[in-house]
């Protein structure tokens, strides 16, 4: 008991959740593949927060692992271990009725492959109609829906065209306007610029512009193309199953670029993926020299206790 005049020591503060103040979580993110008896391990325990209203790029190797992250924030694959969350959806355990309603309402996904976005016989119109029908949304607030992100996306006179009346460029705005029609959270796009020639990809990219700014969506985008990457505040790095590094930049206008500087990225446990051209410059092998000097930590190789 406490007695009269004595007061309960103060509990300690918790430390606030790992982002918990983001969209977009992973932590710890795994995703293991079993094919036989090969073993991939596509995802290794990546880090990563993207916060509402973000517009990013992720950029990689192939069989970096950016790919998967994206089918896994999409509902489409599942993860192994770790967390992934996307605006309080907990995508770990999530049952496929779950899963339908996420894919559904909060995510809109938009592929490399135009063809794969569309439906050979329906119009751009019926096309975007479509996933508001299956919500259940009443027709004439489907109609207007429709008439806006068409407009808002530049492909209104495509409104009564099939995908093979679309060029490509138009084709992929289409899209962009599908996976918008539910109103999702977030916009995921998985080299929407791919099979397109400079000049229609930058059509492309201005349209997902225009969905993060005008239409309200944070908008992911993985990307090998460094004029994609180039032109958000924040580019994302993906090497061997986690982020490795972070490009930020600041001050970009219409006109011209702004400053852009590059970041290590740590994680939770303290790992730091140093750059492979740092290695091989300083010979940085299994073991390196850690010392903390001042304000920053030296990395030193090992070279000097070689036998």
């Amino acid at each position: 008991m406490v007695g009269p005049g004595l007061a309960l020591p103060d509990a300690p503060e918790r430390e606030p959740e790992f982002g918990h103040d983001a969209l977009v979580v992973c932590d710890n993110l795994v995703r293991i593949y079993q094919t036989e008896s090969v073993e991939v391990q596509a995802l290794q325990g990546l880090d990563l927060l993207v916060h509402d209203g973000e517009m990013l790029a992720i950029v990689g190797a192939s069989g970096s692992g950016k790919s998967t992250l994206l089918q896994v924030l999409a509902g489409v694959d599942a993860p192994t271990a770790g967390r992934a969350s996307v605006a309080g959806h907990e995508l770990v355990d999530m049952s496929r009725s779950e899963r339908v309603r996420y894919r559904r309402h909060v995510v809109g996904f938009v592929r490399q492959q135009s063809a794969r976005n569309l439906v050979p016989y329906l119009t751009a119109s019926q096309v975007v109609d479509l996933p508001m029908s299956i919500a259940g949304t009443p027709r004439e607030e489907r109609r207007e829906r429709t008439g806006e992100l068409l407009e808002t996306l530049g492909v209104t006179h495509c409104a009564d065209r099939r995908p093979q009346e679309m060029s490509g460029g138009e084709q992929q705005r289409v899209a962009i306007a599908v996976a918008l029609a539910n109103k999702p959270r977030v916009l995921l796009a998985d080299e929407p610029t791919g099979e397109l020639d400079s000049e229609t990809a930058q059509e492309v990219f201005a349209a997902l512009r225009t969905a993060n700014q005008q239409l309200g969506a944070t908008v992911v985008i993985v990307t090998h193309d460094a004029a994609v990457s180039d032109q958000v505040a924040r580019t994302v790095a993906i090497r061997d199953g986690r982020t490795s590094s972070e490009v930020l930049r600041t001050g970009d206008t219409a006109e011209a670029p702004g400053s852009a500087e590059e970041y290590a990225v740590m994680d939770r446990a303290g790992r730091v993926q140093v750059p492979r051209e740092f290695r091989e410059a300083l010979d940085l092998t299994r073991r390196v020299r850690l010392a903390l000097a001042g304000d920053h930590v030296e990395i030193r190789s090992d070279r000097g206790d070689r036998a």
